[in-house]
């Protein structure tokens, strides 16, 4: 049994693996020290299982297309002074097998035994299909 802990969040606006990856690589989606992040309003409970190893996969047009793994939550204080979480994630996406997943509001965990699998290096390699097609593929479960 794996002993970390996943989470699953929405890359709203974003069209496609190479869409979030640009959008990963501007000043205001990173930290100080160059890392991309997300941040969010609600602090993970469970930071450590997450931080034993966990990543964040990404949701681009209904279908977990990639992940990242994570490598610290920091504090972050907006202009109107509320705590928020920063989840800095290694530079990178991996991509993964299709999977479907429904919208939902902030993020989600997911179990590591639940996550899917990462593409091989060749398909790493080959250019990612189109959104609409990779969810039409994943669901019919074809990966």
């Amino acid at each position: 049994m794996k002993n970390w802990v996943n989470i699953v969040k929405l890359s709203v606006g974003t069209d496609d693996v190479a869409g979030l990856a640009a959008w990963q690589d501007t000043r205001h989606a990173q930290t100080a020290d160059g890392y991309p992040r997300h941040i969010t309003r609600m602090w993970p409970k469970r930071g450590d299982e997450i931080l034993n190893g966990g990543s964040i996969y990404w949701v681009i047009k209904g279908v977990i297309q990639c992940r990242q793994p994570i490598l610290r939550l920091d504090e972050v204080i907006g202009n109107d002074g509320i705590r928020r979480c920063a989840i800095v994630s290694k530079p990178g996406l991996i991509r993964v097998a299709a999977t479907p997943r429904r919208a939902f509001q902030g993020w989600r965990y997911l179990s590591a035994e639940d996550a899917p699998a990462d593409l091989t290096a060749q398909q790493q390699a080959e250019t990612a299909l189109p959104p609409e097609l990779s969810k039409a593929l994943a669901d019919i479960g074809v990966r």
